[in-house]
Order: structure tokens, then C-alpha cells, then sequence
């Protein structure tokens, strides 16, 4: 497996309820493959009771910045203290007082849900058999599309999740649904994620496709590497892939986060790219 010396910058912890090991180990995971910046962004706590399966509590907070901040040393890589936030119906009043009294480095927005359905939960996988796909992906952007303009977030993360188990409508449709959300995004100055855990789904695919990325980089939406990693095993898994993904599409930089603030930084080159070039 080829690693490439972008961040990681969606790393989940145990809090989740569907990660493992410690902390620490996803640490020496980066430095053995010599990634030189991680971001843990595990799933953010809520009072609503929303999704209470899948993300820490309320009173877990405090554990969780201290498990994230006990590894900000002077030894490599350097870790930032990020977030993912769901997007959900009402979350705004919550996340509008909460989130920037955090400290957070980076807030990435999700949607994992659509009107009460687990979309990308395994167990509710049946349910895409009994619904028009192409309705749910407008339905899905467009909660993406009211997220970016809720300007709470950072990032997009995982942008076309719904792919998960391979529904997806035909390339002309998945255009007309998406540029509009990929608008309200370029007007927000999020960015997106290339989110390589689709590699190790059923789709087999990095979020977003080649498509989607290209319709990014045609509006100038910035980048950025996450490998939504479980487990330290997955620490930067896939990003030649994504790296190539990124270039193939045109992207010259991806941005790097502190403290809410992004920089470009110029891509590496792929081992692809260094294979291809002449002797």
C-alpha cells in the first residue's frame, strides 16, 4: 500500500461506539507511515437525543478533548482537535452557541440521515429497495445545500454518501442534483473531504466520485484528506488514490486547517505521477 504525506483529517475514537483501540495508537499509525498532521473529528455529541448509537454524550465531551489534547506534544505528527457534526433538522440553535466555544481546529458537516432513515446504516441498507433513488439524492443535497448555508462548518465530509451500497442515479441526473449544493458550498468557502472509506465499502469508491470532484474543482472548492478511520490500521489508507483523484481532476493544492483557518498548500505528487514521469 502506497501513503502519501497529506493530513488525515477525519480520525474517529472509541466515543463513537464503532472504533477502536486507543488514541495513542492512531498516533504511532501516522508516524510509521510518516503522515506529519492528523485531525481526530470524531461524531459530535447533541442534547436532542439525536443518534445516540453512533456519537458520545453530552457529559463525554470533556473526555474526549482531553484524550485529543494529551497527544498535542512536540512529537510527530501534529495532531489538531476537530469534529464531525451531523446536520439535522433544528441542529442550528444547538451548534450556533456550542461550536466555536470549543476551540475546534476543524468542524466537518455531515448528513447522515434523511427524514429519520439511517441511509448509510447497514442495518437499514433494505430500505434504498423501496424508494426512488434519485428523490433520496435530492432530498440528501439538499440538506447539504442548507447545511453549507447555515455557516457552521468547515467541510463537507463524505459528500456523496448515499453511493454507499451502490444506488445512485445515472451521471446526467447525479449533475442537476448536485451542482446546486456544490454552489451553496463554493459561497459558504467550505471545502470538501476525499473521503477514502468508500474504498472499503460496498461501492468501492472514494466520496466524492471523479465526476463530483471535477464539478468541485470547477467552482474552486478547496480539499482536503480523510480516511474516517475506525481503526489505526486505516490511517491514511488510500490517499495515493485520492491523490490522484484530486490531480486527474485538476487540483493544484489542498488546504490544511488550524483553528478554524485554512492555508493551500501545494499537492504532493502521486507514485503514479513519479512513475509516469521520463528517466
Amino acid at each position: 500500500m502506497d501513503f502519501v504525506s497529506v493530513p488525515d483529517y477525519h480520525i474517529h475514537t472509541v466515543l463513537c461506539k464503532h472504533a477502536e483501540r486507543d488514541v495513542s495508537d492512531y498516533k504511532r499509525a501516522a508516524q510509521r507511515h510518516e503522515i506529519t498532521e492528523i485531525c481526530f473529528s470524531d461524531h459530535g455529541p447533541n442534547p436532542d437525543g439525536y443518534d445516540p448509537r453512533h456519537r458520545m454524550e453530552m457529559r463525554q465531551f470533556p473526555s474526549y478533548k482531553q484524550m485529543v489534547t494529551s497527544l498535542q506534544d512536540s512529537n510527530p505528527p501534529v495532531v489538531l482537535f476537530g469534529i464531525e457534526t451531523d446536520f439535522y433538522e433544528g441542529c442550528e440553535k444547538f451548534l450556533g452557541e456550542w461550536l466555536p466555544r470549543q476551540g475546534f481546529d476543524l468542524v466537518i458537516g455531515s448528513v447522515h440521515y434523511i427524514e429519520g432513515w439511517g441511509f448509510d446504516n447497514p442495518s437499514e441498507r433494505h430500505v434504498w429497495d423501496s424508494v426512488d433513488v434519485a428523490d433520496t439524492w435530492r432530498k440528501y443535497f439538499d440538506l447539504v445545500g442548507r447545511m453549507a448555508d447555515s455557516g457552521l462548518f468547515d467541510a463537507v465530509g463524505h459528500l456523496d454518501l448515499p453511493k454507499k451500497f451502490g444506488y445512485r442515479p445515472p451521471d446526467k441526473a447525479i449533475k442537476e442534483i448536485v451542482q446546486p449544493a456544490l454552489d451553496r458550498i463554493a459561497r459558504a468557502a467550505m471545502g470538501i473531504e476525499l473521503n477514502t472509506s468508500g474504498l472499503r465499502k460496498t461501492v468501492g469508491e472514494i466520496y466524492p466520485s471523479p465526476l463530483i470532484v471535477s464539478l468541485a474543482r470547477e467552482r474552486e472548492i478547496p480539499i482536503c484528506f480523510g480516511s474516517d478511520s475506525h481503526t489505526p490500521e486505516d490511517i491514511g489508507a488510500g490517499f495515493d488514490l485520492a491523490l490522484g483523484l484530486a490531480s486527474e481532476a485538476g487540483y493544484k493544492s489542498h488546504f490544511r486547517i488550524c483553528q478554524r483557518s485554512m492555508e493551500l498548500t501545494p499537492l504532493p505528487r502521486s507514485a503514479d505521477q513519479e512513475k509516469g514521469d521520463p528517466q
